[in-house]
């Protein structure tokens, strides 16, 4: 069937970026698009009216973590100082010899139950359509969340790079509540093992909307020879690699104290820099030239740029524990491919991309860094060239029919006011809810903010449930058997306690 959309503002395609078409024409046939630009003269078999929205290809979120994320909410304002803001130590190193309930993305799935596993992995696939993401890279959890997470993604129509984690060990707690490695080769040769087999399995699975990728967890807890053998597999399997590095004091030092280099040029050494861009480095903002770190002569962001690698960038993840990139143009300038991700809640790239240009513009010290242009090619162009597809992320004859419609009137608010550059009001003003429309693979996912088949109220229902488990039982895995109340007092008094 061959559809157009008409009216509105349309993003449309020029090598090497995006164009802008007022009143533009969009028309897909199947999965792919036929034609952008303004006037079509072919047949059509139906016409979506997008007035007074802005047509754009569906952004891709490089850097997503699974779940309800009910865990995070134990660390607003609050964290031990010995951690450095590093929100995956505060929330996810259990006590030794416990787990985390309801958290499985790194320490297996064992306890939790298909029904939860089920919320888990549908508001991750429910939430990211609702903001306009089209495509996902999930960043490493546990083989039962991937095989969750393939069939909500086969439910509800995403696209998604998909691929269980790896590691020889993970941090935990000892009875002092101090920071402990816990290593075990031969559980981490067999994740790695069955990571393989996950993605030989389902790589292109899904019609195609599945595809795999190697997520060695960290560039700390991995060995030598697992980001050794990531390497060699991902040319031989044509598959992208994403790994968490510099992202983390105590990785950073430890790998200097370790291996004389810093994290980058470790990576660089074990020749995973030189994959470019279809290495996704997460977060990527604790270089060696990083004002936080006392560390001469870095380097990193050259070395990175001269490789063309991706960093996923998370500014709303950072900029909550008091982190930041410094600073976006630089990295530009020294050619990394710049992706955006959402980490954690909400999973609204509008936020993303708003905070990203704020704090470029702000470390930066200049108002015209991180540009509304860049922040959103960021969410689409640099997401495609992570991914190695040069059929998404952008409206153009050929690419995939992965198109979302925004409504810039913000529903009943005057929250836009006068429109004049419509990505320039979406960076500025825009939010996750003024997606109107999701279509991927040229199928309608959300129409007029309904996703067929889903319950909204259900699922937050059922996502509050399993956080107030989740805070219930806290003190039962917290390395300093703290409740959820001790870690993380009420903002004001709770009254009737």
């Amino acid at each position: 069937m061959r559809t157009m959309i008409r009216g509105g503002w349309v993003v449309g395609f020029r090598e090497p970026t995006h164009t802008l078409i007022r009143n533009g024409v969009v028309v897909y046939e199947e999965d792919k698009i036929i034609y952008v630009g303004r006037n079509f003269q072919g047949t059509i078999d139906k016409t979506i009216d997008s007035s007074g929205m802005l047509v754009s290809p569906g952004f891709i979120d490089t850097h997503v973590h699974c779940g309800h994320r009910a865990s995070h909410r134990l660390i607003t304002d609050i964290g031990r100082p010995d951690y450095f803001g590093q929100p995956f130590l505060e929330i996810a190193i259990p006590r030794e010899g416990t787990k985390i309930g309801g958290d499985p993305r790194y320490a297996g799935a064992e306890g939790m139950d298909s029904k939860e596993m089920a919320v888990w992995c549908d508001f991750t696939a429910v939430e990211l359509l609702r903001n306009g993401i089209t495509t996902m890279v999930e960043f490493g959890a546990a083989t039962r969340v991937q095989e969750g997470l393939l069939e909500s993604i086969r439910r509800y129509g995403n696209r998604a790079y998909l691929g269980p984690g790896y590691d020889i060990g993970r941090w935990v707690g000892d009875q002092e509540g101090c920071l402990k490695r816990v290593v075990d080769e031969v559980k981490g040769e067999k994740d790695f093992k069955d990571a393989i087999a996950f993605i030989q399995r389902n790589d292109g699975g899904v019609n195609g909307r599945v595809k795999g990728i190697l997520v060695p967890r960290e560039a700390e807890t991995c060995s030598l020879n697992q980001l050794e053998a990531t390497v060699r597999l991902s040319r031989e399997m044509k598959v992208p690699v994403a790994i968490h590095a510099a992202y983390n004091i105590h990785e950073f030092y430890d790998i200097v104290r370790h291996h004389l280099k810093t994290p980058i040029e470790l990576l660089e050494s074990l020749r995973m820099l030189q994959l470019g861009p279809s290495l996704n480095i997460g977060h990527g903002n604790l270089v060696a030239e990083h004002p936080r770190l006392a560390y001469s002569n870095g380097h990193d962001i050259e070395i990175m740029g001269r490789y063309g690698c991706t960093v996923s960038h998370c500014p709303v993840n950072l900029v909550r524990r008091a982190r930041f990139l410094d600073h976006w143009d630089k990295y530009k300038q020294a050619g990394v491919n710049m992706a955006l991700g959402t980490d954690t809640y909400p999973r609204d790239m509008m936020m993303q991309m708003r905070m990203a240009s704020y704090f470029g513009k702000v470390l930066s010290k200049n108002l015209g860094s991180a540009s509304a242009a860049s922040v959103f090619e960021a969410a689409t162009l640099g997401g495609a060239r992570s991914l190695g597809r040069s059929d998404l992320g952008k409206l153009s004859p050929g690419a995939k029919a992965d198109i979302i419609l925004i409504n810039l009137m913000g529903g009943d608010s005057l929250r836009y006011g006068p429109v004049r550059d419509p990505i320039k009001s979406l960076v500025e003003c825009g939010i996750g809810d003024d997606v109107d429309t999701v279509i991927v693979d040229g199928v309608i996912r959300m129409e007029n903010r309904k996703i067929f088949g889903v319950d909204i109220k259900k699922l937050r229902d059922d996502a509050q449930i399993a956080g107030e488990s989740q805070w219930d039982h806290w003190h039962e895995w917290d390395p300093l058997k703290r409740t959820a109340e001790q870690i993380n007092p009420w903002s004001f008094p709770l009254e009737g306690s």
